[in-house]
């Protein structure tokens, strides 16, 4: 039976939540208002919740390089996919190793944390990618640097392995006679869903919103990701917005310069935000139980 003081404490707790998710969403929709406000609008009365003018001109503007961002979508789709699905299999069997009692185990931890730590500094990290591994101008430039293995999610899974699978089960799948893959594969995966998606999820994020990896190995304009792209976009408006002003034959109030960033903004994040919802109640699960020390 729950009691009145715990009744208006669940209330409380509710408005504090709404309150919280509300002060969440207004500034995404701010800004895909203000993504179709009309420039002159924007520049004279500011952003409001409402447009005051309702225009496509900024959307209009960024589909001129529609061909470019199209691909750049595709490119960054297939990063996002393979990335995220290798980076799952590397970080889980990982995971699952230091979990078990074999040699170097330590060893193996101990590189593992050290990671989380230090890392080797961009200039060799740069020169090893490019001199020796050759990924410079290729698809593994968007896939592999920073991205592919992460320790924390590595420590994640681990201590998700350690506390939420029990020792019984395994025990008894091995009487059984299955091996350690076997187990892996029809035990642990099934069993792992709430930090699968947790970390699939959170590498997604990264691999989306990534720009630094083809900013620092990618010459080849056509293998740019959706956010080279929106940012080449974002660089462009600048430019042309600093030849207006200098009294050549360019009018400045043809760019939508503020509204077209907002609208930048709305094109790189709108994926995300439709899948977001769909791993939400597996991403809290995931993220309390894999932070538990194991």
């Amino acid at each position: 039976m729950v009691g009145k003081s715990e009744k208006r404490i669940r209330l409380m707790a509710h408005i504090v939540m709404v309150i919280l998710s509300i002060f969440a969403v207004l500034p995404f929709i701010l800004l895909i208002s203000a993504s179709l406000t009309e420039e002159k609008a924007a520049l004279n009365y500011g952003f409001n919740f409402i447009p005051k003018v309702f225009s496509l001109d900024a959307y209009r503007y960024i589909m001129r390089q529609r061909s470019m961002i199209f691909r750049a979508y595709a490119i960054t789709i297939f990063t996002t996919a393979a990335g995220t699905a290798g980076g799952l299999i590397l970080t889980s069997l990982l995971g699952y190793g230091l979990t078990k009692d074999i040699p170097g185990k330590r060893v193996l931890n101990f590189f593992v944390v050290f990671t989380m730590l230090f890392h080797g500094g961009l200039v060799p990290t740069y020169l090893i990618y490019t001199k020796y591994l050759h990924i410079a101008n290729t698809i593994w430039a968007l896939i592999v640097p920073s991205l592919l293995v992460n320790a924390f999610n590595v420590m994640l899974m681990r201590n998700y392995f350690a506390t939420s699978i029990p020792e019984s089960l395994l025990e008894s799948a091995k009487l059984d006679g299955a091996g350690e893959t076997a187990i892996f594969r029809l035990i642990i995966l099934p069993l792992s869903k709430p930090i699968m998606a947790t970390i699939g999820l959170m590498t997604a994020l990264g691999y989306w919103n990534n720009w630094t990896n083809g900013l620092y190995y990618l010459d080849d304009t056509s293998l740019y990701s959706i956010q080279n792209v929106l940012n080449a976009i974002n660089n462009n408006i600048t430019a042309l917005t600093s030849i207006a002003g200098s009294g050549l034959s360019i009018n400045k109030s043809d760019i939508p310069a503020l509204t077209a960033r907002m609208a930048i903004a709305v094109v790189g994040i709108l994926p995300m935000l439709c899948i977001y919802p769909f791993f939400q109640k597996y991403f809290v699960k995931g993220i309390t139980i894999g932070a538990v020390k194991g």
